[in-house]
């Protein structure tokens, strides 16, 4: 089994990864590897102080206070460390589960892996059509934390301020 899936009743975006890494599963919670850029994207994004690594209620409010929802592709799988490329006997989440508890409106996958998953399994369950953004992994180092602002702060934005409270 992966993490249980961040959710509330404002969670209008989804971001999906894979499947954790070992340091995510060490770290107990999403995006847990020290250079993973994930959670220092999402506080720029957002304006919020970037969270301790060790803080997970403090990773859960930052998604759920901007209409935001966390999980990953795969409930389970064969995988060699943190590589993608290596992921085999895939077995996904029930997407179905997350949409009849949360108004989603809009997917977004956080790398090419989760996006091709996600098709694959989710999106036939969904209906809803995935925008791919560049991985937070720091295994892509091509993508500098400027360029990776640029691609995901305009396909967030529409998100993040429907969220109540905001």
């Amino acid at each position: 089994m992966s993490f249980a899936p961040v959710f509330g009743p404002g969670s209008r975006a989804l971001i999906l990864g894979s499947w954790p890494s070992p340091k995510s599963w060490e770290a107990g919670f999403y995006y847990g590897h020290p250079q993973n850029r994930f959670w220092p994207l999402l506080a720029g994004l957002t304006g919020e102080p970037v969270p301790a690594r060790e803080d997970i209620e403090a990773k859960r409010r930052l998604i759920l206070r901007h209409g935001l929802a966390l999980w990953d592709v795969l409930a389970g799988c064969t995988i060699e460390g943190a590589s993608d490329a290596s992921i085999r006997d895939a077995v996904p989440e029930d997407i179905g589960y997350l949409l009849t508890r949360a108004p989603i409106e809009a997917v977004f996958c956080n790398g090419a892996a989760a996006h091709r998953l996600y098709q694959r399994y989710m999106q036939p369950v969904s209906g809803i059509a995935a925008v791919r953004l560049p991985s937070t992994s720091p295994a892509n180092a091509a993508w500098q934390m400027d360029r990776m602002r640029a691609s995901w702060g305009p396909a967030l934005a529409p998100y993040l301020g429907q969220c109540a409270g905001k």
